[in-house]
């Protein structure tokens, strides 16, 4: 990276986006840390200093239009440049497709799909600039849609394809984009969905959290700090020729390239 290097980490307050900014704080010398949770950003931070990088936090919601020019204005004044964006703030619910209202389609979509094409869109003037990277969180639903998930799978599917679209610009203006699709994470998300799913199912969540690797055909669930590695790779000079992929980690759940 360069001497100045500066990532913006979205969701940066937990789960992957946590683990993620505390694995950048090795490789870029400042980060900017966006999410929701005031509290739990500041935790974020006080680490990403420990590790020797510089921290600004804000506290928005992606949701909200304003929150693009917020993050870039904030990244520019303070550290003056942007290296790379990673997107991985986004929460869909997991309503079944018969049961799902418009207003929930549309608060789906608004953060991790409409949040992140704004937010890219208003960066990507300094990213021509510095000749950054862009990453969007999709995720394994995408590939494998199911009524109870429908929601996630659709808005995982559209971040995969304006991933792709973004590429196809970055092209040519020098912007490295990729996306890439976790598989079964334990973050603490999924740990509530299995502390409200078990009792439905009349298991405990233990025996829920036992089960499910089984079913979906892989040996444990994945760890957000593997998904950081994969992303600070994506990021990383070494990976600078990898432009429109959607690259794929979920410990063998999906079979192939």
């Amino acid at each position: 990276m360069n001497a100045k290097s500066v990532a913006i980490v979205t969701g940066a307050s937990q789960g992957i986006g946590k683990a993620t900014a505390l694995r950048l704080a090795h490789d870029f010398s400042a980060l900017v840390l966006a999410a929701r949770d005031e509290e739990n950003l500041a935790a974020t931070a006080a680490e990403v200093r420990s590790a020797g990088a510089e921290a600004t936090v804000l506290a928005v919601d992606l949701r909200q239009p304003e929150s693009a020019d917020i993050v870039v204005n904030s990244a520019l004044q303070s550290f003056g440049r942007v290296d790379a964006l990673l997107h991985i703030a986004g929460a869909v619910s997991q309503i079944d497709l018969f049961d799902m209202t418009d207003a929930q389609w549309d608060d789906g979509m608004a953060l991790k799909l409409h949040g992140a094409r704004r937010l890219t869109i208003r960066a990507w003037g300094a990213l021509k600039v510095s000749k950054g990277s862009v990453v969007f969180i999709s995720g394994s639903a995408a590939l494998d849609p199911k009524p109870g998930f429908a929601a996630v799978a659709a808005t995982n599917a559209a971040i995969i394809a304006i991933a792709k679209a973004f590429a196809e610009q970055g092209i040519k203006d020098g912007v490295q984009v990729n996306s890439v699709v976790p598989g079964a994470v334990m973050t603490g998300r999924r740990q509530s969905f299995f502390e409200k799913w078990a009792p439905a199912h009349n298991l405990s969540v233990e025996e829920a959290i036992k089960k499910f690797p089984v079913e979906a055909g892989i040996s444990r669930f994945g760890r957000p700090e593997e998904i950081a590695d994969l992303l600070a790779y994506l990021v990383s000079p070494a990976a600078k020729w990898l432009t429109g992929a959607s690259v794929r980690m979920d410990g063998g759940e999906t079979k192939g390239v």
